[in-house]
């Protein structure tokens, strides 16, 4: 099998198949550093922690994932906590972070896995309703093809794999809504225990995290924010404002809150596992590249 994309879709499919016997060749494009240290959502839910676990990569999620029992859900100042064991016949989220899983798949793959090729850039998939496709990529300076029994597209909403599909078998939904998210990474402990979505006047806020030393943190702000325009005085007046927060950023932009989906037929050789087939902010509900859920 050949699949486009090493993030953890790509990956975590790549480890299934392995352990069930089936080859596969895993194209990245960016380099393996790039890949470690590519931000998106950081909870899983136990469905993904028990998949990763059935990979083999559950070692270090279960020493260093954080156990979510919960999160807190803020109206005009006043909490409204959920918890999630009593309401979801004991289930509970993880966190730990995508960086981390990836950096996991990725020396499993590398270690006793098929190939994983970084810096090998597909540029189209050929013969997707045929007996045997194949991806055009190139790699190390040269052009070159990858033909398999099946071709998985796991690169994402803007990848090659979605071109692949004619444009008359597929409708795309698309709705981008007036506001976008400031998301800061920070160097400061969480600001609770569990993570807070906050509603107030002023707008949403998310307090997340990524360990117990690093906090994620999303503000709704106008589309069409400059990220130059949001100093790090105003960012923590406002997160204050929003739900009493002060810590030190130490990465932030903004993105636009896009969230395209679309419905599309199953070809008999080209499948795509990815983001459930949208693009958004890494925020709640978003799959962010992993083929079943990840939120925050």
């Amino acid at each position: 099998m050949g699949i486009v994309g090493g993030g953890p879709a790509g990956l975590l499919l790549a480890r299934l198949l392995h352990r069930a016997g089936i080859g596969s060749v895993v194209l990245e494009s960016r380099d393996r550093a790039y890949a470690e240290r590519r931000q998106r959502a950081g909870i899983l839910e136990q469905a993904t922690a028990d998949v990763l676990r059935e990979a083999g990569a559950g070692a270090r999620l279960d020493r260093e994932g954080m156990v979510h029992d919960g999160i807190e859900p803020r109206f005009d100042g006043r909490a409204h906590r959920v918890d999630f064991p009593s309401r979801t016949d004991g289930r509970r989220v993880v966190v730990y972070a995508r960086t981390e899983v990836v950096k996991d798949l990725i020396a499993l793959q590398l270690a006793d896995g098929g190939p994983l090729l970084f810096g090998a850039e597909a540029r189209a998939v050929e013969g997707a309703d045929s007996a045997r496709p194949l991806v055009r990529y190139t790699h190390e300076g040269r052009e070159r093809t990858l033909a398999r029994d099946y071709v998985v597209g796991c690169d994402g909403f803007h990848g090659i794999a979605r071109g692949a599909v004619p444009e008359a078998l597929r409708t795309t939904y698309e709705r981008t809504c007036p506001y976008s998210w400031l998301g800061i990474l920070a160097e400061a402990p969480p600001v609770y225990d569990e993570l807070i979505h906050a509603h107030s006047p002023r707008g949403f806020a998310l307090a997340s995290m990524r360990s117990p030393t690093v906090s994620r943190l999303y503000l709704q702000v106008p589309h069409g924010t400059d990220a130059a325009d949001w100093p790090d005085g105003r960012i923590w007046d406002e997160l204050h404002a929003r739900f009493a927060l002060r810590a030190r950023a130490t990465t932030l932009h903004t993105e636009p809150d896009q969230s395209p989906f679309e419905t599309r037929p199953r070809l008999a050789r080209l499948d795509r596992i990815a983001s459930g087939g949208h693009a958004a902010a890494e925020l709640a509900a978003d799959c962010t590249g992993l083929p079943f859920t990840t939120i925050g």
